[in-house]
């Protein structure tokens, strides 16, 4: 399934309990944050070294939930405000890659600007 096909869906999944009237860009915004929060949740408070793949699979379907709520949201503002998702993220990766070139920031996480 494309990201064409899951916006159709959930604009058809929000036209028919008409709730495009709560799907302003501010909601929908707050509510990838709320979201986030909730996937975030899953890992506070864990240490690294005990997010194994063990841990990953016993916490699977909560993961799959909570990323599937971001991912969804996403693309309901994506179509909300005419963004063309996939475009977006190629820009953004060509961006990055020129403010992050290889040579600089392999095996580097600080940010470009310092």
């Amino acid at each position: 399934m494309s990201v064409d096909n899951l916006q159709e869906l959930l604009r058809k999944f929000a036209n028919e309990r008409d709730w495009n009237q709560f799907h302003t860009p501010r909601n929908l915004i707050l509510a990838i944050q709320a979201e986030l929060g909730e996937l975030s949740e899953l890992v506070q408070w864990i240490p690294d070294s005990e997010i194994t793949e063990q841990w990953i699979q016993d916490n699977n379907e909560r993961l799959q939930e909570e990323i599937a709520d971001v991912f969804l949201y996403l693309i309901r503002l994506s179509d909300v405000l005419d963004i063309d998702l996939i475009d977006a993220a190629l820009k953004k990766i060509d961006l990055n890659a020129s403010k992050y070139p290889v040579g600089l920031a392999k095996g580097n996480a600080t940010k470009y600007t310092h």
